[in-house]
């Protein structure tokens, strides 16, 4: 049952390589919670009980576990006793009962408009060495498009059209929407496909961005690119979804309708990007206390 639900993921679910990869880990380790700490074996996972859940997610607590992980694995079983429910014969979802530990309400990081500008203008875009070329692009890429680290990774070549000045991503769920982009960004994927071209004579590579050897890039790689790229900056973390916060919260911030920022990023609910409206209220407010003269309190 356990190898038919990532089966199904895969397939007909048609989540990503890494919603799999992270559902198989949390069910593999209740499933492990199970047969050692419960003592129970290799047994049914249908005979799983709402108890025994509580007690896994308590164990979760006590090894101090971030309540984000907790939540992430509580739905990653909740999916897998749905899909037992459904293909299965299991009567009821013993985790749909589960009380989900609410979620701190941070808000996402996200750099300076100022800060981002200069880690662009500060790229080495014109390079003639193709990694350096390339990790340019993707930095540009992630910070004018908006889009989620695996789509940039499974972003196909002919999905990229520098004529339209647009590109086609596959986002979640295999839901498909274009993105636009401006001349800087065409004449970046111009001369990288120049490079690319050069070191790969006569290959097509399917997928837009590769390794040296034509290999498509992966997650590790990209990462580092923007890790190291954004060293200098003034942030507590520095990933490619900084990037994707960032390109958000200066769209609004310079007057994009709410709705059409939704679209660029792929959100189904409007909800999600409207925590970047709260993040960008946030921005006003501190440049308000920083300029205005009767902003200060009186203890300043």
């Amino acid at each position: 049952m356990y190898e038919a639900f990532y089966r199904y993921l895969e397939g007909e679910a048609a989540r990503s390589q890494h919603t799999v990869t992270a559902y198989r880990h949390d069910v593999e380790e209740l499933r492990e919670f199970r047969r050692t700490a419960l003592g129970l074996g290799e047994s049914d996972p249908r005979d799983t009980t709402l108890a025994e859940l509580r007690m896994w997610v308590a164990s979760l607590a006590e090894a101090k576990l971030s309540t984000v992980s907790i939540v992430r694995k509580i739905q990653s079983v909740r999916a897998f006793f749905r899909y037992l429910c459904r293909r299965h014969g299991l009567a009821t979802n013993p985790a749909a009962r589960l009380v989900t530990p609410r979620l701190p309400k941070d808000l996402p990081p996200f750099m300076r408009q100022e800060d981002s500008m200069e880690t662009i203008d500060s790229l080495d875009s014109e390079s003639d060495d193709f990694t350096t070329a390339r990790n340019a692009l993707i930095l540009t890429m992630f910070y004018s498009t908006g889009m989620r680290a695996a789509e940039l990774i499974g972003l196909r070549d002919d999905a990229v059209d520098t004529a339209k000045g647009e590109l086609k991503v596959l986002g979640k769920r295999n839901k498909e929407r274009i993105i636009p982009f401006g001349t800087e960004l065409s004449t970046m994927i111009e001369h990288y496909r120049t490079l690319r071209s050069e070191l790969l004579p006569g290959v097509a590579p399917e997928n837009f961005f590769v390794r040296p050897d034509g290999r498509p890039v992966y997650y590790a790689l990209v990462y580092n690119a923007v890790h190291t790229a954004l060293a200098d900056v003034n942030i507590a973390r520095r990933s490619p979804h900084v990037l994707r916060h960032s390109f958000a919260t200066d769209m609004l911030n310079n007057g994009a309708d709410l709705m059409a920022v939704q679209k660029l990023l792929g959100h189904a609910s409007l909800s999600t990007t409207q925590r970047y409206t709260h993040l960008s209220y946030k921005e006003l407010q501190n440049n308000y206390k920083l300029a205005h003269p009767r902003a200060l309190n009186k203890e300043d």
